[in-house]
């Protein structure tokens, strides 16, 4: 399956938008190969949950010719052997736009089929009427916001050794925490990525100083949206040993995309909270 410099990967090269319905575009990007440099056993993850992408640039014709456009959620398990490459992603939905389908029940059927043969396993899909504003109210991350700590930084290169000494297990806590400084840059092409991560522990008590230098040590890092995330538990898991534990990340679009990593080792849906930066 695919590596980060497989040179048949959409992402960094110049594409042409499809002018019809075309499935072969999307690219699989097998989890295990970052999962591996983390450790992570394919057989016993230590955590569930799932990829929520939003999708808001979704346009097809109907059987008259007439364009349709709609909102689209999508949620991918991460037990799914492979995450599907973003670009080839927007490239696969853009296929739609000049291409007849007789209701959006079919859309989404189709959508579902052709996720779920490029994940290796089952994808909800979503579509949304653009005036459905009930659906996609912007929202704020519950919790406390850690981004007020008065805080000295000089670490922009990824740092788990920051997350040293950070617990005190003599308090026993259960609380969320959330940060709008998450930047990571995207694995091929070096672009930014920017991210709210919320973290919800029970256990010791985890000093926010600590825990905010070493979100912060992302900036210079050179990762896709879901292994960050993955990276972000496996650390804490490792550091702070919480009895309970879960990462969510809310990204900010791009090519009318949001990706939304979800891990944990409590629940495996991610609750919908769109961000007014999404």
């Amino acid at each position: 399956m695919a590596a980060a410099d497989d040179k048949s990967m959409p992402l960094g090269r110049n594409s042409a938008y499809p002018k019809h319905y075309a499935p072969q575009l999307l690219y699989p990007v097998a989890r295990q190969l970052k999962r591996d440099e983390l450790g992570i056993d394919a057989a016993a993850l230590p955590f569930g949950g799932e990829d929520v992408w939003n999708g808001y640039e979704l346009s097809w014709l109907d059987e008259n010719g007439k364009p349709v456009v709609a909102l689209g959620r999508f949620r991918f398990p991460c037990s799914a052997p492979n995450l599907v490459e973003s670009k080839s992603f927007k490239l696969y939905l853009n296929s739609f736009n000049h291409s007849r389908f007789a209701t959006p029940t079919q859309v989404a059927q189709i959508m579902r089929t052709d996720l779920a043969a490029v994940s290796g396993a089952p994808v909800s899909v979503e579509l949304f009427d653009v005036d459905d504003v009930a659906a996609w109210q912007i929202d704020r991350l519950p919790g406390e916001c850690l981004d007020q700590v008065e805080l000295t930084v000089d670490t922009y290169q990824l740092c788990p050794q920051l997350l040293a000494g950070a617990v005190d297990d003599s308090v026993k806590v259960s609380e969320a925490l959330y940060s709008h400084l998450l930047k990571s840059n995207c694995l091929v092409t070096g672009q930014p990525d920017w991210a709210s991560v919320w973290i919800r522990y029970r256990g010791g008590r985890i000093e926010r100083q600590r825990l905010l230098a070493y979100l912060i040590s992302f900036r210079q890092h050179n990762e896709f949206h879901e292994q960050c995330v993955e990276r972000i538990f496996t650390d804490l898991m490792h550091y702070c040993r919480p009895e309970a534990l879960t990462v969510y990340a809310r990204y900010t679009r791009r090519g009318g995309l949001d990706i939304n990593p979800w891990r944990s080792n409590e629940t495996e849906r991610a609750f919908d909270c769109r961000l007014l930066r999404q």
